[in-house]
């Protein structure tokens, strides 16, 4: 008994110890956010952070830890990314976090590369995102009225809010957990869109703040462009530039959360291009006026699989002009130029949230920003005059801060970096043939017809009403909707009387394909920015009963702007049939008529992309140019590691798929204008979207990514959906990588060249002084260094993966260019 005893009273104290060392080290790893006017505050240190946006739905698991590692090897210490209601909720109350999805995995990822974590929950996002991330089935509840004071939307908004908090409670993923989680979001711009809402909107936002406290997740909560944000929330900024931004509280920091690294592109538009000098002076200026968290927008943009683009008319790439390229590749020189700047930055981390800040208006929108403390004074020389340049003197030194450019200045005497100069290498990107087999001669190809007859000479449907709906009341099942109704017209009917029958479509589903007693009439599409048209052709009708079938097609839904939810999508109408006779007019209205409505294609309920489907394909006689036609192929994953892409040029328009993972929509036939894009970039001045546009002419999107991780070693499976009608002879696989890496870096500073896992072949050009022209064309200018610099540069790059070069006289000889800024130009092949 004793024995027994004092083994139970030796176990309860194990047990006792336990716990208690487990609560230790639980509390030990929590990490305790807060914030004040200066900065968020970490563990009682006011921090300096540089985020970026990755949204996990737009890449794949496997992609996430080298997208992750570059963040934090350009400087990054956070990720930032949204919470995309419609894909994990696509059926009220039935969830999906699986794959490219799992919201978890991706914040573990991030924890386990050691960054932080910002989860935008919203749950409204915007993003170019199909519906800005609602599902539509919130659309169709009974009552429902969205982003205002309705119950029917406030009771589900917080149901999902609250299942993605406990979430990541029940995985600790908030800091106060130990997580990575040090900030969360609430709504998102609403403050852009509010006024229509009227007094319904500021209700509404006060019950979403008041919501998101009571969630208790220990750590901030913001709310971007929302100026009259209630407390506890920090009102955040977004755009282009966030330097003239104040918080709407002392007590808030000033954080700009999204920071837009470029733009997004529609179909029929030209590629946005935003320079790495103008990005750089954007953060510059925002770190020089008191700001302490900024964001990239989007600094890996990815690829909208499926059909998740809305817009409408948003690409499938959703490149953005990013730091990291769709594919995951370094966007050079913005990462590198960038990483530069956050190393500078971050060495000033503690002035910048500590010291007394003092303003100095040097005249000819000059301004030097003084950050002092006891132990030393940081330094911004801000230049914002879009043509001259700028010679000052300070604390007796004369400096030059070029237009439209912040210079960095750790301790306040010599300049560390310069927006506007650029040290950081500028890669080329190629694309290189599938050497795993000769494409596209080596590529066999089988199809089949979509079957139509039943819409389009039977009319048959799976629901009817009496009147025209709006295509979201399927619940955006699919792309396309049938809209089918008869026309009965007797032999005195007075439409015979005339002589030039017209049937006239009022739609706005962006696609327009129209069918009459079994015969294709014709097809019509909006354009960007249009989302109203009129569809009206000649057309033959008969004595009785007259078919009239009409597709949707939709390119994504609307998802921005004051009541996006209820703009109209499909077929609008009214549909009439007019006819003409002279000055007389005569016109059937057929929009109150029996419509009979069928969601999608045969083909798609069928799953013909589903390399396990058992139907049937044609061989041989391969049909091209016709519209709705299945197309399928085998072919072999391109050798090595390099991101792959799928050239569809000679297509039409439709969606991709291989292996039965969706690459989403295609349109290699839409072009973008001949005109518009500019011939040379002038990064000096404000950006905007339609500023240094690049590739004019050519179509808007011809390449598809296909992540490695949707391919085998073995044959892979191809299978495309052809909506107009195109020819897949040309179709072939290639991967993107880099060609060409240059470089222009100034005197006293590191030129680092990298091809990135492959080897410098070559060195084409290498000059040491004042070089001239650019990547592909620099030349010699009036002064050179006394070394050979082609031949330095050749011992130190050609035969290794990257190199690093000290740009200096005592490397390449003395150059003689007087008051010329001295500079490196390199040209190497990969």
């Amino acid at each position: 008994m004793t024995s027994s005893s004092s083994s139970s009273k030796n176990g309860f104290a194990a047990i006792s110890f336990s716990v208690s060392f487990l609560l230790l080290f639980v509390l030990a790893s929590a990490v305790e956010v807060s914030h004040d006017g200066r900065a968020i505050i970490i563990d009682g240190k006011r921090r300096i952070l540089q985020s970026g946006s990755i949204h996990y739905p737009r890449s794949t698991p496997e992609m996430w830890p080298d997208l992750i590692r570059k963040a934090k090897a350009g400087g990054l210490d956070a990720i930032e990314t949204y919470v995309f209601w419609n894909v994990h909720e696509p059926v009220r109350r039935e969830y999906d976090f699986s794959d490219n999805l799992d919201l978890i995995r991706f914040i573990k990822t991030i924890h386990s590369e050691g960054l932080y974590a910002v989860l935008r929950i919203g749950p409204y996002v915007c993003a170019e995102w199909t519906y800005g991330g609602f599902p539509m089935w919130l659309h169709n509840l009974p009552g429902v009225e969205l982003r205002t004071a309705n119950k029917v939307y406030m009771d589900e908004m917080q149901n999902f809010t609250t299942l993605i908090v406990d979430m990541a409670k029940q995985e600790k993923l908030f800091a106060s957990q130990g997580g990575p989680i040090i900030i969360a979001q609430i709504e998102n711009e609403y403050g852009n869109v509010m006024e229509p809402y009227g007094v319904a909107g500021k209700v509404y936002i006060e019950w979403c703040a008041a919501m998101a406290d009571s969630l208790n997740i220990g750590v901030p909560w913001v709310m971007c462009q929302q100026s009259d944000a209630p407390q506890p929330m920090i009102n955040t900024c977004n755009g282009w530039y966030c330097d003239s931004f104040t918080p709407n509280n002392p007590s808030s920091p000033k954080m700009w959360t999204e920071n837009w690294t470029g733009w997004f592109k529609n179909w029929g538009g030209k590629d946005p291009h935003r320079t790495a000098e103008d990005l750089s002076y954007s953060v510059a200026r925002f770190f020089q006026t008191g700001g302490t968290f900024q964001n990239y927008y989007m600094y890996h943009g990815g690829t909208n699989f499926g059909r998740t683009a809305g817009g409408p008319y948003i690409t499938t790439s959703y490149d953005y002009d990013a730091p990291l390229d769709e594919f995951g590749n370094l966007n050079q020189p913005k990462w590198g130029h960038l990483k530069d700047l956050h190393t500078a930055l971050k060495s000033m981390e503690e002035t910048i949230t500590e010291g007394n800040i003092t303003h100095i208006n040097m005249g000819n929108s000059v301004e030097v920003t003084v950050y002092a403390t006891k132990k030393v004074s940081s330094c911004f020389f801000s230049n914002s005059n879009t043509t001259n340049d700028a010679t000052f003197t300070y604390g007796g030194t004369v400096y030059t801060v070029p237009a439209w450019s912040v210079s960095i200045l750790p301790h306040c005497k010599k300049e560390v970096y310069n927006t506007a100069k650029v040290n950081a290498q500028t890669s080329v990107m190629v694309k290189k043939k599938n050497e795993a087999e000769d494409q596209p001669a080596s590529l066999k190809w089988s199809w089949r017809p979509e079957v139509i007859d039943d819409t389009t000479v039977i009319g048959k449907g799976q629901i009817s009403a009496n009147r025209i709906i709006d295509q979201k009341m399927v619940n955006d099942q699919s792309d396309y909707l049938w809209y089918m109704t008869r026309a009965d017209l007797d032999n005195e009917d007075l439409i015979w009387t005339t002589n030039n029958l017209t049937l006239r479509v009022n739609a706005t589903g962006q696609i327009l394909h129209a069918y009459v007693n079994g015969e294709y009439l014709g097809s019509q599409w909006s354009t960007n920015g249009n989302s109203k048209y009129l569809f009206e052709e000649k057309v033959k009708l008969k004595p009785g009963k007259n078919l009239i079938a009409l597709l949707s097609a939709t390119i994504g839904f609307q998802n921005y702007g004051a009541f996006f939810d209820l703009a109209q999508s499909g077929i609008s109408g009214p549909v009439e049939i007019v006819g003409r006779k002279g000055d007389e007019t005569i016109i059937k209205d057929l929009s109150s008529h029996k419509w009979s409505y069928k969601v999608g294609m045969d083909g798609l309920v069928m799953k013909l992309y589903d390399p396990k489907s058992l139907a049937k394909w044609e061989e041989g006689d391969l049909p091209i140019n016709r519209n709705f036609t299945w197309y399928k192929t085998t072919f072999k994953a391109p050798l090595g590691t390099d991101p792959v892409v799928v050239d569809l040029q000679g297509l039409g328009k439709g969606e991709a798929w291989v292996n039965g993972h969706s690459l989403g929509r295609y349109w290699p036939s839409i072009m973008a204008a001949e005109d518009g894009c500019d011939a040379t970039c002038d990064y000096r001045g404000q950006y905007s979207n339609t500023k240094c546009l690049r590739n004019c002419g050519n179509p808007t999107q011809r390449w598809y990514h296909i992540p490695r991780s949707f391919m085998t070693g073995d044959d892979n499976t191809l299978v495309l959906f052809e909506e107009f009608g195109g020819n897949p002879s040309l179709v072939n696989f290639q991967t993107v990588t880099i060609g060409t890496a240059c470089g222009k870096a100034y005197e006293h500073h590191v030129l680092e060249l990298s091809c990135q896992n492959r080897r410098i072949s070559d060195i084409k050009f290498a000059g040491f002084g004042d070089p001239q022209g650019s990547c592909g064309s620099f030349r010699k200018g009036s002064c050179e260094g006394e070394k050979d610099a082609l031949e330095i540069v050749k011992s130190a790059c050609v035969g290794k993966e990257s190199c690093s070069l000290h740009v200096s006289e005592k490397f390449f000889g003395s150059a003689s260019c007087e008051r010329i800024p001295k500079r490196l130009a390199v040209e190497a092949v990969c």
